[in-house]
């Protein structure tokens, strides 16, 4: 792989890394950082001056480091909280970075976690050997937060889910049904597109395997950054994301997303918070047609539908700028008209 800008030392050194543990790949982070911020992509060219930002390590009830950080708007008042759940190829410090940055220069809280074994927190690289624990250790880490900052009790919170967090913001939302004033799901991986899984016979091979080789790299996956990203230059960018998973995915890994995917399929009925969902009509890897399922089923009359006409999965990632900063102010104004609810219910006696 070839960054520009990197010299041919450090690309030798992020190429050839074991990005299997933690350590190594915040070691990789560390030397990589300040290349991942100054590419030529439009959520990092954008200054806010005015946003704080914090990281920090905290160790779950589970035992396992979790990385986290935080972006605070540096001179407005906080008008709520936005607790993001990243997909399978991101981190919190790569394109949530920007997205996160914008929220926040707009009067938000933004919170984000890697995921065990994602990004910086601690964990086999890409396994998912859970997903139910997975959902556990968010629920954990932003109840926390919640709790012990008492200037956040009074704050409206929302949930924002891309892709497979899509599916981890619903799972939440079912844990804690009265907890969250709202959920912005952008491309959720409520069903895998046809496209992306495999064959019923592959299946229940990958199945049998999986008992015995569960952290196996064997799912057969085709390039997902290029079913993802609509944009060229923005889809080479992804390479830039050093510490992401990139391999095959692992048996046990694979599995729980599809079962996960199946159960969600069938509970969409249940979700009762209000909801903006957001999908690119030409999204081939997580099926828009179950966001327009969701959208009428979900048990709340306070809901939205936004469907992009040839927008691919990674709305806010790999469209043009243009496409990507409209969808930025989609969900700004809906959440800025769903504060002002949440503050006026909270203002009702009961």
């Amino acid at each position: 792989m070839k960054w520009e800008g990197v010299d041919e030392k450090l690309a030798k050194m992020v190429s050839e890394a074991n990005l299997d543990h933690a350590s190594e790949r915040r070691r990789i982070r560390e030397m990589f950082k300040d290349i991942q911020l100054s590419i030529d992509h439009c959520l990092f060219k954008a200054q806010y001056s005015a946003v704080k930002t914090e990281e920090f390590y905290r160790v779950n009830s589970r035992g396992l480091e979790i990385f986290s950080r935080r972006w605070f708007p540096g001179s407005l008042p906080m008008k709520a909280l936005v607790c993001f759940c990243h997909g399978y190829g991101d981190t919190c410090t790569f394109f949530i970075e920007g997205i996160a940055k914008k929220l926040a220069s707009s009067g938000y809280g933004v919170f984000a976690m890697d995921y065990p074994g994602f990004g910086l927190s601690e964990g086999l690289h890409g396994y998912i050997p859970s997903f139910d624990n997975l959902v556990d250790d968010v629920v954990e880490h932003y109840t926390k937060i919640k709790a012990e900052n008492p200037e956040y009790r009074g704050l409206p919170s929302f949930l924002f889910g891309q892709s497979m967090g899509g599916a981890v913001a619903l799972k939440v939302h079912f844990k804690q049904p009265n907890a969250w004033d709202g959920a912005v799901l952008v491309a959720p991986m409520c069903k895998m597109a046809e496209d992306v899984v495999p064959s019923w016979p592959v299946q229940q091979i990958l199945i049998c395997m999986a008992k015995i080789l569960p952290k196996g790299k064997l799912v057969p996956q085709k390039d997902l950054a290029e079913m993802a990203f609509k944009d060229v230059k923005k889809r080479e960018q992804t390479s830039y994301n050093v510490i992401a998973y990139k391999d095959k995915p692992r048996l046990r890994t694979a599995l729980e997303m599809l079962r996960t995917t199946q159960e969600l399929e069938n509970q969409l009925q249940e979700v009762s918070l209000p909801l903006l969902i957001l999908h690119g009509e030409a999204d081939i890897v997580t099926d828009p047609s179950v966001s327009k399922a969701l959208y009428e089923k979900a048990n709340n009359k306070d809901k939205k539908l936004c469907l992009y006409k040839d927008a691919y999965h990674s709305l806010l990632e790999g469209e043009p700028d243009e496409m990507i900063f409209q969808i930025l102010d989609d969900i700004i104004s809906w959440l800025d008209e769903h504060c002002i609810n949440a503050g006026a219910s909270r203002s009702i006696p009961p």
